[in-house]
Formats: structure tokens, sequence, C-alpha cells
């Protein structure tokens, strides 16, 4: 059979009749009630076509429609609709008025039609003219008619929607409530994080559902082992790179401060780089094996401005060794948190801002509390992140077609998990000038 909710189901039995019922009473209701008063509306128009009949003027050569301007326009005037009108000769000559407003077809006294791009309602009216009589076509727009069908549906479909909102009502909130064990269940496991794989609690499930959450405990297990097998053959594999790679970069080191021919000079340059490169990929391996243990990182106090403090020198070889101004403008900021986390974090964003900046930019590290909540941040001037890319730099692996350097494409990737462990937010934003890019992690209050 196929999957149904018992709350949708018994809305599909009841929404057909009582929308039907609410038709046919809106219906009943609306019909008897709107055409008086469009008849009155009519009428309402006839008088004006007759009082303006009576401004018609007949001597031997000509007719005449004389009438003062006050009248006229008192006789136009309405506080919602426009009117017009037109009135004609017994030969159909127009003698003053609205020469556009069109005319019936055949013997209609009434119609609706367009005028000046807007829906009219328009009264044909007869008025002695001597011993002929004259046309006067009077028309208005039809707002007050809208309206009117409008408050007139709206007041005859009011008793029948109370009656369906109380019935959905109570069909609604009687099947919640015998359902509600279940919803509770469900909001907790969409509570949790994809890393939170601890076991449901059996215990408060209903009796009907606790095969299934058995069944998800079990799943949820299985989950948990293999990416803990996976995080540790992740960190092993990193880590047992970490000594080799280290050994070799030494030796390359060594070999280049020798004397050599250049072709081997530039050969060994290669090796070193890519082995400098590679160390750098294992030790953002470890990284990101460490951000992914789960759950949200509970750590110890860490002071931010103490933390940028430690690496400063470091990351000052690194920009002057680009021709990169380095900078920092630090206030009092702390954190709870893994120090390691954090500045493995902090790593990342100083070297993907020295490592693609050009020579002689500059980039700014900033700490300090904005909101209530501390922040860390790093900017440059260098090329900037386009806005539909400021997603995608964060998955793992992703590199920007046409990025410069040899980069893996984690740094990012890492530095959003970290901040995900410590519920802080990663933001990227124009640099200064709208030049540049700008990298802050924003963490909450407290």
């Amino acid at each position: 059979m196929a999957a149904r909710s018992l709350r949708a189901h018994l809305l599909r039995i009841l929404l057909p009749p009582i929308t039907a019922l609410l038709a046919v009473g809106a219906v009943i209701a609306y019909y008897p009630s709107i055409q008086p008063a469009k008849e009155a509306y009519d009428q309402a128009l006839v008088d004006i076509g007759l009082a303006l009949g009576a401004h018609v003027r007949v001597t031997p050569d000509e007719y005449r429609f004389e009438i003062p301007p006050a009248v006229e326009q008192v006789l136009r005037t309405d506080r919602y609709d426009s009117i017009f009108f037109r009135v004609l000769s017994p030969g159909g000559l127009d003698i003053a008025g609205d020469p556009a407003l069109p005319l019936p077809e055949g013997d209609q006294m009434a119609f609706y039609a367009r005028y000046n791009g807007k829906p009219v309602r328009v009264v044909s009216v007869h008025t002695p003219c001597g011993r002929s009589a004259c046309t006067v076509l009077v028309a208005e727009t039809t707002v007050k008619r809208e309206r009117l069908a409008r408050d007139i549906l709206l007041q005859s479909l009011f008793p029948e929607a109370l009656i369906a909102v109380a019935t959905l009502v109570l069909v609604w909130f009687g099947v919640k409530r015998g359902l509600w064990p279940l919803a509770k269940l469900s909001e907790e496991i969409k509570a949790r994080s994809p890393r939170d794989l601890r076991p449901v609690n059996v215990e408060g499930a209903p009796e009907e559902t606790r095969g299934l959450v058995t069944a998800m405990n079990g799943l949820l297990e299985e989950v948990a082992q293999a990416a803990q097998n996976q995080q540790r053959f992740l960190a092993n594999a990193a880590h047992q790179l970490r000594t080799p790679l280290a050994g070799l970069q030494a030796h390359t080191e060594l070999a280049l401060a020798q004397p050599m021919p250049e072709k081997a000079r530039a050969q060994i340059e290669q090796v070193h780089r890519a082995t400098v490169r590679t160390a750098r990929l294992a030790n953002q391996l470890l990284a990101l094996a460490r951000a992914e243990k789960g759950g949200r990182v509970n750590g110890a106090p860490v002071n931010l401005n103490g933390l940028i403090e430690n690496e400063a020198d470091d990351w000052l070889r690194q920009a002057m060794a680009r021709d990169v101004d380095l900078g920092f403008e630090l206030e009092p900021a702390s954190v709870r948190g893994d120090a390691f986390l954090l500045r493995e974090a902090l790593a990342n964003l100083v070297h993907n801002a020295i490592e693609y900046s050009p020579s002689g930019a500059r980039v700014t590290i900033r700490a300090g509390k904005r909101n209530g909540g501390a922040y860390v941040e790093v900017e440059d001037d260098g090329p900037g992140i386009p806005p539909p890319e400021r997603e995608r730099v964060m998955e793992r692996f992703y590199r920007m077609p046409g990025t410069p350097g040899t980069g893996s494409g984690l740094g990012l990737a890492i530095v959003r998990d970290i901040a995900a462990g410590h519920g802080a937010g990663v933001e990227i934003a124009d640099g200064s000038g709208g030049r540049g890019v700008r990298v802050a992690l924003t963490f909450p209050h407290g």
C-alpha cells in the first residue's frame, strides 16, 4: 500500500464537501444581493443622463449643449470612479462630451465596454430635443462595482468560512494530539546535526514506533563505526606521512644549500615545492580528521589575541617571502573551544590570503567583539571571490576555475568544519572598498 498520512487523509475526506458547501452557500448569497446593487448604480447613471439631457438647447440651426462648468464638474465628480458622457443629436452627430465613448450595439440600454484602456459601464438615455429625441451616453469606471462585488462575496463567504475553519481546526488539533508522541520523536531526530550519531532513546518512543527506533539505532551505530574507521584511517595516514615528508623537506633544503648545476637545482626546487605542498596537505587532513570527530566543541577558554600573537612570527615570514604587507588590528576577545583547531582555521585563512594576493598587497588580521560575540577575520586586497562562488569554495577539494597556485581546495572546508564545531558562522564578503575578500568567523554570545 502507498504510504499515507492520517492527517492528510482526514483532510482529503473533509475538504471537498466543505469546499462544495462553501461554494454553494456563496452563490446562493451572492447573486440575490449583487443584482439590486448593480441596478441601483445603473439608475444613478440614468439620472445623470437625464440631467445632462435637460441642458440640450434646440435652435433652428443647431443643437447646443449649455451647462455651467461647475455643474459639469459636479456631475463628473465621484469618490472612486471616473464619469464620462457623450451627447448625440437625433441624427447621431456629437453635440458635447467625450466623442470617443463607445456606442451601444442595437437596442442596448446598458452594457460594458472599454474606454481609455479601462473597463466602463455605459448606459444610453433618450431625452427630448424639440420634436425629436437626443441620445445621452453616460459611462462610469467599475471601481465601485468591483468593490461592492468583492464586499458582498466576502460577506457571503464569511459564515461558511468560519464553519470550515472551525471544522478543520478541530480535526487538525485532534489528529495532532493523537500523533504528538510520533511528532516529538521526529523533531528530536531533525534537531540533530549530521555528526550526532547517538542512539535514540527507545524508552521515550511510542510503543508502535519502538521497532523502527531500534532498527534506526542499529543503522546509526553502523554509520558511526564507519565514520570512526574513516577518520582513524585518515588521521593515521596523514600522521604516517608527516615524518617522511618532514625528512624529505629537510634533505631538499640541505641539497639546495649546496652548489650544484642549474638543471639539477631546478629539479630539486621542484621536489622541494612538491614536498612542502604535500606536507601541508597532510597537516590539513589531520586537522580535518580532528574537526570531524563530531558534535559541538566544548573546550577551554581560548584567547584569540594570544593565539594570533603566538603565530604572528610564522605568518610574517610567509608574508615577507611573498612581499605582502601583513597587519594586525586586535582587541580583547576570547571564546571557548579547541586551541589547536582554532589555530588551524586561522592558519588556513592567513595562508590563503597571503598565497593568492599579488606582490605588494595588504593582508589584515582582526579580532575583537561584535554584537556581543567574539569574531576574528582576515581581509586582503587580492583578486577576491565572486559572490556565486562563495558557497562552493567551502566545499572540499573545490578550487575556482583559473585559480593560480597549487592548493588542494581543503583550506576553507577545514575552516567551515572547525567553525561549525564551535557553533560559529563563516562569512565571506568583499574587502574594503570592494577589493579583495574578507573572511570572518563570528562566534556566539558568551
